[in-house]
C-alpha cells in the first residue's frame, strides 16, 4: 500500500448471523458464523476486531472493500449491529448481504435471495425492522427441520450437530462464501442461478 493513499471506502457489508460463546458453537443457528470462518480462510483475514457490537474485519473481495461482521448481540438483536455499520460506512441496504441458517431448507442446501420476509428467522426479522426493510440480498443455509412434529424449533436450531451434519454444514458454508463473491462480482440474479 502506498503511503498517503487513502483506502477505498467500504462498498459492501456482510453480516454473518449467529450467537456468541461456546454454548452455541457447532449448532445449526451458527451457520452464518461458520460461513465467516470460510471467508476468513479464503480472504486471509481474521474477523476479530470489536466494532459496532460485532467482531469485524475489512477484506478485499472481488476488488471491493467489504466490511465483515459477526454481531455479538445474540441473534434477536442483530439489527442493532448492522444498522450501526450501515450508518458509519454509508452503505445502502441493497449492498448488505446477510448469511443465516434456514430450517425450512434441507441440510446443506443454499438459497440466494434478492429480498424477502424474515421467514420467521429472528435475526432477519430484527435486521428488517431496524435497517429499513426487506430489500437486502441474503444467503440462507439449510439446516433441516426438526425430526418430528411438536419438536420445538428453537431447541432444534440450538442443538448440537451430529458429525455428519457438521460436515455437510461446513461444505455449505464454504459454498456460501463463494456465493458472497458471486453476488459482489456478478450480481444477485447470477448468483441465484448458480447456487439455488
Amino acid at each position: 500500500m502506498f503511503f498517503g493513499r487513502k483506502a477505498d471506502p467500504v462498498s459492501w457489508i456482510i453480516v454473518f448471523l449467529g450467537n456468541p460463546g461456546p454454548r452455541y458453537e457447532h449448532t445449526r443457528h451458527n451457520a452464518g458464523f461458520l460461513t465467516a470462518a470460510a471467508v476468513e480462510k479464503s480472504a486471509g483475514v481474521k474477523v476479530n476486531k470489536l466494532k459496532f457490537k460485532s467482531l469485524t474485519s475489512v477484506a478485499l473481495l472481488e476488488h471491493e472493500q467489504v466490511f465483515l461482521m459477526k454481531p455479538q448481540t445474540y441473534m434477536n438483536l442483530s439489527g442493532d449491529a448492522a444498522r450501526q455499520a450501515m450508518s458509519f460506512y454509508k452503505v445502502p441496504l441493497s449492498n448488505v448481504i446477510v448469511i443465516s441458517d434456514d430450517a425450512s431448507l434441507p441440510m446443506g442446501k443454499l438459497r440466494v435471495r434478492r429480498r424477502g420476509s424474515s421467514g420467521g428467522h429472528n435475526g432477519l426479522k430484527d435486521i428488517i425492522a431496524k435497517c429499513g426493510g426487506e430489500e437486502f440480498p441474503r444467503i440462507k443455509i439449510g439446516v433441516g427441520g426438526p425430526p418430528h412434529e411438536g419438536y420445538d424449533l428453537a431447541d432444534w436450531v440450538l442443538s448440537k450437530l451430529s458429525p455428519s451434519d457438521e460436515k455437510l454444514l461446513a461444505e455449505a458454508a464454504s459454498k456460501a462464501a463463494s456465493a458472497i463473491n458471486a453476488i459482489i462480482r456478478d450480481g444477485v440474479d447470477s448468483a441465484m442461478e448458480k447456487y439455488n
